[in-house]
């Protein structure tokens, strides 16, 4: 048989190979994340659901530590199909943590419908945007990781200070900037995936899965507070 015929591979080839499957599976995933997500909004809609309405404080803390729970079992458990199944279950909970805000907009807006549409568009715009860019330029943006990590840090102690502060101005200012810095962790996250840096579907999903949802969250609270015609 003649060696030319034979077929070659390269390291390369192999690694550009995995990779291209993980984004693909991530995004199937992170498409799937979204019918929980929905489910657990429309059922805490009907439940009227809120973590301890009276303790906004408790209500914060008690989240937190669901959160981490799910992510410390999510890692623990994300080369399996467990991880699947923990990171929908997750999703399932955010989308209840959602129905507060969910709820006060259809409640409290008579376009509230429209405003949550509008939201999620905008949304899905922002991350075709972000993820377009991540993937065709060839900028190295693995630097922002460390600088995004510190704006993270900052908004939820901001937040947390205005739990007590309820100063309006903050509370623009701190939806304003997370949109900013998780539209870059999107930039972020996706090229990460490209250039190897993540190689588990489930753990890239749940990356970009946060990403999306708090930009959804704080547009649509601004959408609600310069849009929102009240009833």
């Amino acid at each position: 048989m003649n060696p030319n015929l034979q077929p070659t591979y390269s390291p390369g080839s192999t690694a550009l190979s995995v990779q291209h499957r993980v984004l693909r599976n991530t995004y199937w995933l992170l498409a799937l994340s979204m019918l929980p997500t929905i489910a657990g909004a429309w059922l805490g809609v009907q439940m009227d659901f809120t973590f301890f309405r009276n303790s906004p404080l408790i209500g914060f803390m008690a989240f937190m530590a669901v959160a981490f729970g799910f992510f410390y079992a999510i890692e623990k458990t994300k080369n399996t199909g467990w991880g699947v199944l923990l990171l929908l279950g997750f999703t399932f909970f955010m989308g209840l943590m959602l129905s507060r805000l969910i709820g006060h907009t259809l409640v409290g807006y008579s376009n509230g419908a429209t405003l949550i549409m509008m939201a999620f568009g905008g949304t899905a715009s922002v991350f075709v945007v972000m993820a377009s860019i991540a993937t065709v330029s060839k900028r190295d943006f693995s630097n922002m990781g460390k600088w995004l990590f510190a704006g993270v840090v900052v908004l939820l102690l901001a937040s947390l200070a205005n739990v007590f502060l309820q100063i309006p101005a903050l509370y623009l200012a701190v939806s304003v900037i997370a949109i900013a810095i998780f539209s870059a962790y999107i930039l972020y996250d996706v090229q990460r995936i490209i250039n190897g840096g993540e190689t588990n579907y489930i753990s890239a999903t749940l990356s970009l899965y946060l990403d999306v949802y708090n930009i959804f969250v704080n547009l649509l609270s601004l959408l609600g507070i310069f849009g929102g015609n009240r009833n």
